[in-house]
Formats: C-alpha cells, sequence, structure tokens
C-alpha cells in the first residue's frame, strides 16, 4: 500500500515502517526528497549563521535540482574548526559563541557561571535543551554536533528502524536483554546514543549491561595526546588542569590497564547467566573478534536462544593481524548466524541498515551524493565511487548537508536482491585520511576562496 509523506515534515516520515521507506519508486523518492530539500534551505538560510555566510558566499539562493546543495554543503571539519586554545583554556563563552554558529537556537542565552569541564558545559547545554554529540578526537580535537531536543523524536524513530531493519528485531515490541561492551553514557555520538535509547530498546535500565557503569569523560578525550605528551615530560601538574579531571584519568588507565578481565567478566555473565535466552550483544568487530578468539582458545561455547542479535560495526580498527575470515569465526563461537550491521556518521541522524546481501541501504530522509576529486558530483546511475556527500533532512535546528570523509561505492539501480529499494553503498567504505596516511583532503564544491573565507568565519570570533 502506498504511504503518503509530507515534503513539509520530514520528520514525520521517520515515523514509518522501514520496509515503507524502502520501498519508495525513485521517482516518487527522489521528487519529495528534492521538495523537503528546498523547503529546508529556504527555512535555515537566514537563520544559522553558518549556512547563512556560506550561501552568500557561494551565490546560492534556492535549490532547484539536488545537485544545487553541493556549494553549501560544510566540509565535515567545520565541527570542529574552532583554535583548540578555546578548548586548552576552558574559554566557554568564545566556545558557545563558535557553537551558535551552526544552530538556530540561541545559545547565547545559556548560564555559563561556574563552568570548568566540557562535559560540564555539554551538560550545561544538555539543560538548555541541546544533545551535543562528540567525535571521539582521535584527530586531536573534538567534532561538536549541534542536535537538540527538536530532532530527539526522528532520531529515536531512525535509530529503532534502523536496528530493526539491520537485525530483523522491532525494539518497540521484543525487548531482549542487551550486552553493550562500552560506557555507560558520554557525551561521544555512539555513547549518547546508546544511552538515550539503549535501554529502553532492553527493556530497562536493569537489562542492559554495559561493561563499565560510568561515563567517558570528554575532557580526557579532548586532551588525551596533550596529556600523555605532559606525562611524558613530567608536567602534567604544569598543564593547570582541575584535580577531578585528572583522577578520572587516572581511573581510565586503571582501567585500561585491566580491560582483559574486566571484558572476561562481563563476557562471563553474558554466557554463563543468559545461556539459552535471546539476547542481544552489540561491541566493535574487534572487540568481538578479541572475545570470539579468547572464549575459543578457553573452551568456551555460548549457547544462546534462536533469534538472538549480534550487532557490530567500526571495522577491524586496533587488530590489523586479523584472518580473512574474522567474521565466520565471531559468528561460530557465538552461534549466531550472522552480524548485523549498520553504517553512518556523527554528523548524520540517519543511519543505514545493511542488508543480507551485504549493501548498506539509504533512508529516504537521508539523500546520499558522490563527488569526484573536484567535488563535482558523479552521474546518479550505475555504479560510481567517490566522496560520500549527504543531506540529512531529520536535522531541524541546524543545517544537515555534509561532505564526508568517507570513500564509497554507490549502486544507484533498485534492483538489489534483498528486495529493499534506493541507493545503496557496497560494505567496504574507507576512510580517506586513513588509507592516505595524513589529512583529509577536500576540494569544496563552488568557489574555493568563498569557501576558505567560510571556514574562517566559523573559526573566528562571533
Amino acid at each position: 500500500m502506498a504511504i503518503s509523506l509530507l515534503a513539509e515534515n520530514p520528520a514525520g516520515w521517520a515515523q514509518h515502517s522501514f520496509d515503507e521507506l524502502l520501498r519508495l519508486p525513485r521517482e516518487e523518492r527522489e521528487a519529495l526528497q528534492l521538495a523537503a530539500l528546498k523547503l529546508r534551505f529556504a527555512r535555515m538560510r537566514e537563520k544559522v549563521p553558518a549556512l547563512q555566510t556560506l550561501a552568500a558566499k557561494q551565490g546560492v539562493e534556492s535549490i532547484e535540482k539536488i545537485s544545487d546543495v553541493l556549494p553549501v554543503c560544510f566540509d565535515h571539519r567545520v565541527l570542529k574548526n574552532y583554535p583548540l586554545s578555546i578548548l586548552e583554556n576552558r574559554d566557554f563563552k568564545r566556545l558557545t559563541s563558535w557553537l551558535n554558529k551552526l544552530t538556530m537556537h540561541d545559545l547565547l542565552k545559556v548560564d555559563l557561571e561556574g563552568l570548568s569541564t566540557i562535559d560540564g558545559w555539554l551538560d550545561r547545554l544538555t539543560d538548555y535543551g541541546m544533545l551535543i554529540g562528540t567525535s571521539s578526537g582521535t584527530t586531536g580535537k573534538l567534532s561538536f554536533v549541534p542536535r537538540s531536543r527538536d530532532e530527539l523524536s526522528s532520531w529515536r524513530a531512525s535509530y529503532l528502524a534502523v536496528n530493526y531493519a539491520s537485525s530483523g528485531v522491532d525494539s518497540e515490541k521484543v525487548k531482549l536483554p542487551m550486552f553493550s561492551a562500552v560506557y555507560r553514557g558520554g557525551h561521544q555520538m555512539m555513547l549518547k546514543i546508546q544511552s538515550l535509547f539503549a535501554a529502553d530498546m532492553a527493556g530497562g535500565e536493569e537489562h542492559w549491561h554495559t561493561l563499565y557503569s560510568g561515563t567517558m569523560p570528554a575532557d580526557l578525550m579532548a586532551l588525551s595526546g596533550k596529556l600523555q605528551a605532559a606525562e611524558e615530560r613530567g608536567e602534567i601538574e604544569q598543564l593547570g588542569l582541575d584535580p577531578a579531571l585528572l583522577e578520572q584519568r587516572t581511573l581510565i588507565l586503571e582501567q585500561g590497564r585491566r580491560k582483559e578481565a574486566d571484558m572476561e567478566a562481563w563476557f562471563g555473565k553474558l554466557v554463563e547467566e543468559f545461556r539459552g535466552h535471546r539476547v542481544k550483544i552489540g561491541a566493535p568487530f574487534a572487540e568481538l573478534y578479541r572475545l570470539a578468539k579468547a572464549g575459543t582458545e578457553k573452551g568456551l561455547k555460548p549457547s544462546f536462544a534462536e533469534g538472538s542479535v549480534l550487532m557490530g560495526g567500526g571495522g577491524m580498527k586496533g587488530y590489523k593481524d586479523a584472518p580473512d575470515n574474522w567474521e565466520e569465526i565471531i559468528t561460530d563461537f557465538f552461534g549466531i548466524p550472522k552480524i548485523s550491521n549498520m553504517y553512518g556518521f556523527s554528523e548524520c541522524i540517519g543511519h543505514m541498515p545493511m542488508c543480507d546481501h551485504g549493501f548498506f541501504h539509504f533512508f529516504p530522509y537521508a539523500i546520499p551524493l558522490v563527488l569526484d576529486a573536484d567535488a563535482t558530483e558523479l552521474p546518479r546511475e550505475g555504479v560510481q565511487t567517490g566522496r560520500l556527500a549527504v543531506v540529512d533532512l531529520l536535522a531541524e535546528t541546524y543545517w544537515g548537508g555534509f561532505i564526508s570523509g568517507d570513500e564509497v561505492t554507490m549502486h544507484w539501480d533498485e534492483q538489489c536482491p534483498c528486495g529493499w529499494g534506493g541507493p545503496r553503498i557496497e560494505k567496504n567504505v574507507r576512510r580517506y585520511s586513513e588509507a592516505e596516511g595524513g589529512d583529509d583532503k577536500i576540494t569544496c564544491a563552488g568557489s574555493a576562496q568563498a569557501y576558505n573565507e567560510f571556514m574562517d568565519f566559523v573559526a573566528g570570533e562571533a
């Protein structure tokens, strides 16, 4: 049966079932996306300062076709385009002024009195109605995604939908005990998603079992490199950091030293107490492989009920010598026939479920574009390999157009053997920065000078 979707309300699209969304005919889907994109750009152009500046510099006044959006898509690094000294000096007034350029919300009204940590600042913004998610800070700077409670309903619906599509389990109706090899909370985007939705999906806090009960401090993620260098020089005290932060770091380092034992205890509880039960297990692929390898060596053999779920992601980061058949080793050990998977990145709300044929499918509220080395859109037909850009229509209070750091192979035809429609990408996604051994270099669409001036505007004083 056909479904009715309104261009004026992309958030409402997320309330429909995933199979309905993935079966929209291409002509209908792209016409709807373009209509929604026109409205979204017109609404935000004068209300998000960064978008207003970029649109003016690039001479984009309206959107007439999907490719028109490229000159006003943000380089994903814009979300960390602030002077590092702001974080190092805990200058939360300047940091708030910087973030204020990226949202329709007036963050200058937030009371910043008495703040001494990044986590405290993010908690204060949460009290104001924001739901800021950060990157992991592996490049030396945290990205800050200016999401808010305005996006929460569609965020929840889309996250449950992508889990249902990839795993076959509807968490609205079926509550499975969940085991997550992560911290209980934190502002890093994956941890924030877990803290917002996992307990509800599991049927309550008592049914969500995390590796650690605490939170991962954003301050430590932001300053990890600097702290390590200072410690090696014996200059930690000279940094003048909050003693509570240094105490947190000591606890995190101690956890790191006993991680293997903690993982064994966490996993032992899973294996012994939930033998014969349906469960949902989530962890990075590398951790799942470590568990499978160590468990096999110790003669352990989990025995979970049919319908249990393995959720993985993140590639094999941190495990370079894994065999080619590492996925088979994991599924054989856990006795669960497949590893459910999804693809996404922090800037976008809507993630893409992986089908049984190894493709990640885009829901209609995420408009994908594939770019060549000059940031020109490649044809929306056949099979194309290039840089992925996405316009996230679920981003209601910040601009959702981003050029990512990922190279993908896109299939535009509607003939996936799984039966789902829509554009889809192969699972062999790679990061440009990792493959090229350095910083990701993006040649942005439109005028290079205009874009450089825009980046200077974002980084500069409010």
